[in-house]
């Protein structure tokens, strides 16, 4: 053992700060939106934005990407989320993937969890991932779009004036201090957000008094990547471990602290090092290893009850802080970008009324206080708050070692995406016998599409989610064109200057070889989403489902031209109200 810290395997490139052009300490240019906070959430709003083709200044107080693990595990609707972005290459080359973990009472195993994982999956169900490298890879993808991505570097916001035009940030750099107007502001800069402190804004909820030490190691181990806990282990008696590999050697190792420690001392090495090397014995690890980074962390549930205030918008920790137990941290605030920017962008390009923004808000703070629910489950299972959590931890332990029916309490809920059932962007639609309802993400199926060219290749559903609204209809007959009115959807979208696809899928292969669309080679996309004879269903730019209505088996006009109807006011209804 080395007691000595070490370098992590990655070095992040440093910045220094730029100034624009300004005139007596005020900025010359007014931006449409500026976004504080320069970490995955306000990189992803920042690449969300460009998707389409909405210029943005990302505001960053430090001059590189983050240092230490922080946020390490991305899940597969992440992974939807950034390969639309344009950054998945990084995260698939560098990440491990994982499907699931064991836990342990003292010595003994008393579960094995997987995640769902099918031959319909495109993407692993979960990826751990240090956040340096999530950053660098956000980050390299927006350094692709410099010219609507302006990244001001070492720059600090310093005081906010808003109003109902925008806002007015004070900004400050090693250099000068300046003034600088925006039409909008997204406050993505984290736990400690100044813009939130500065609108006098409180997270409401539960901050509890359990204590993490976190500490990054490297160890050269060919122990597969999967998460384990460790509950009362002999390492750390009467309380919690938790352990994920990472790439590059590096594993990441949360211990919880016994209420009567002190926390400046425990984050001493001289007390951290022994601890981790009882752990690595108990595991049976041998090889040296080394720390890299310790820090200290406390579980909170808390969010803003509201993520819209007139022209402030907020995402992320900034709006909303998660318990770590079931990764739901920078997880959900990657979905709070995917939901914001194609909202913002369609705002400030007219393309909606900004009122949008509040369904922005709506389903946010529904998916913070569904995420808190399981996160505050999870901790008061991993870090008791009190004598009778504990003693009920500890009986749902014992029984587990017997009794596989109580085993599903031990493992926190992993997250998941989560459907916006209340949404109030939901139109009305038919019913379905089963498939995603308005509000839900897209489940995923492998599909076979036919290009403009003809060219036919295996992809997946959710390829066909792009920085526009997308219709997918669904046909049992192959040898039949697109119904008029169906088709004569693209000419709607156009008239309304919303950025559409109409993509039709069949049953089976298109007598026409070379009609573009798709087709279910599995067999399993039409009976997943419920599909009898022909069906509609249309999707917003994030995945989610706006709408869907059920077909007829000869689609007469009369009945395909209602189908395009609802479509049609179903978009106006979202983006106008």
């Amino acid at each position: 053992m080395n007691a000595a810290f070490q370098p992590y395997p990655f070095e992040a490139k440093r910045y220094d700060a730029r100034l624009p052009d300004c005139v007596d300490g005020r900025e010359t240019q007014r931006h449409a939106v500026t976004i504080v906070g320069g970490g995955p959430v306000g990189l992803a709003i920042a690449l969300g934005l460009a998707q389409h083709g909405v210029r943005s200044v990302l505001i960053e107080a430090d001059d590189s990407v983050c240092y230490g693990s922080r946020a390490i595990c991305i899940s597969r609707r992440s992974l939807e989320i950034i390969e639309r972005l344009g950054a998945l290459d990084g995260f698939l080359a560098k990440g491990l993937p994982w499907t699931g973990g064991r836990s342990f009472y003292r010595h003994d195993e008393v579960l094995h969890f997987t995640m769902p994982q099918d031959d319909n999956q495109k993407l692993p169900p979960m990826v751990n991932l240090a956040q340096y490298h999530i950053e660098q890879f956000l980050l390299d993808a927006a350094e692709r779009h410099a010219d609507l991505i302006d990244i001001r570097w070492r720059t600090r916001v310093t005081a906010i004036r808003h109003d109902e035009h925008g806002a007015t940030l004070t900004l400050s750099t090693p250099a000068s201090d300046y003034a600088a107007q925006t039409d909008w502001l997204v406050a993505a800069d984290g736990g400690r957000s100044t813009v939130r402190d500065a609108l006098g804004l409180k997270l409401q909820g539960t901050s509890y008094e359990g204590r993490y030490v976190i500490v990054d190691i490297l160890l050269d181990s060919a122990r597969p990547t999967e998460r384990l806990a460790y509950f009362d282990p002999a390492s750390n008696p009467g309380s919690t471990v938790l352990v994920h590999k990472q790439p590059d050697n590096v594993w990441r190792i949360d211990y919880q602290l016994r209420d009567d420690e002190d926390a400046d001392e425990a984050v001493k090495p001289g007390n951290v090092m022994p601890r981790v090397q009882s752990l690595l014995d108990m595991m049976g690890e041998t090889a040296p290893w080394s720390p890299v980074w310790i820090t200290i962390y406390k579980a909170n549930a808390l969010t803003l009850e509201r993520y819209r205030h007139g022209r402030v918008l907020f995402a992320g920790d900034a709006a909303h802080l998660v318990p770590i137990f079931g990764v739901r941290g920078a997880n959900s605030g990657i979905d709070d970008a995917d939901n914001l920017a194609w909202k913002l962008a369609y705002v400030t390009q007219g393309r909606a009324h900004a009122s949008l923004l509040d369904s922005y808000s709506d389903e946010r703070v529904f998916a913070a206080h569904e995420n808190l629910s399981y996160g505050t489950k999870s901790t008061e299972f991993m870090a008791p708050p009190s004598f009778a959590f504990e003693l009920m931890r500890k009986a749902v332990l014992s029984l587990a070692l017997k009794h596989p029916g109580v085993r599903s309490l031990i493992n926190p809920r992993q997250t998941s995406a989560i459907a916006y059932t209340d949404s109030p962007l939901n139109a009305a639609s038919d019913a379905f016998a089963c498939g995603p309802a308005p509000g839900a993400v897209l489940p995923e199926c492998p599909l076979t599409i036919v290009d403009r060219d003809g060219a036919h290749f295996t992809a997946h559903l959710t390829d066909l989610v792009g920085p526009r609204f997308t219709a997918l209809w669904f046909s049992n007959e192959s040898e039949s064109a697109i119904p008029a009115d169906i088709a004569a959807l693209e000419a709607g979208f156009a008239a309304r200057d919303i950025p559409f696809t109409l993509i039709p899928i069949t049953r089976e292969a298109p007598a026409d070889s070379a009609r573009r669309g798709a087709w279910d080679h599995t067999g399993r996309l039409f009976p997943m989403y419920g599909v009898e004879r022909t069906a509609l269903y249309l999707v917003r730019p994030d995945g989610h489902v706006l709408g869907r209505w059920q077909g007829v088996r000869d689609e007469r006009r009369d009945e395909t031209a209602k189908l395009a109807q609802h479509a049609l006011a179903a978009i106006d209804r979202a983006l106008h109200g």
